[in-house]
């Protein structure tokens, strides 16, 4: 039953780190297919082009994600799986650090590898 958790820790552990990295949000491409969807604070786009290119015209260069909770469950009878993550994001040249919530459903690709068909970002202001 644990197998789930762990490529849903192995997953956000890759995804930030590369959101993170300066020039990286391009690189989260391979991540995403033609079926993938983003809600993107209520803006929606599919496509790994269309979600690439909302990503890397964020109105900022670089960030750091600090994550607080991760929750993983099986999804469906094809492998799926939910992954819900909460923090906090601090953007360069900002003091004080924003809190997030993002879910991730990850399908079976190929025999051992997951792709991102749904995923939903918002800020938490409250």
């Amino acid at each position: 039953m644990g197998d789930f958790e762990s490529v849903g820790k192995a997953f956000v552990g890759h995804y930030y780190k590369t959101f993170d990295t300066p020039g990286g949000r391009g690189q989260l491409a391979a991540l995403y297919q033609e079926t993938s969807m983003l809600t993107w604070e209520g803006q929606k786009m599919q496509g790994a082009q269309n979600i690439v290119q909302k990503l890397t015209s964020l109105p900022f260069q670089s960030c750091t994600h600090h994550v607080s909770t991760m929750d993983c469950q099986p999804s469906g009878q094809t492998g799926g799986i939910i992954v819900s993550v909460t923090g906090q994001l601090l953007v360069e040249g900002e003091q004080h650090p924003l809190k997030f919530s993002q879910v991730f459903q990850l399908m079976p690709s190929t025999p051992g590898n997951y792709f991102v068909l749904n995923d939903i970002f918002r800020l938490n202001y409250a």
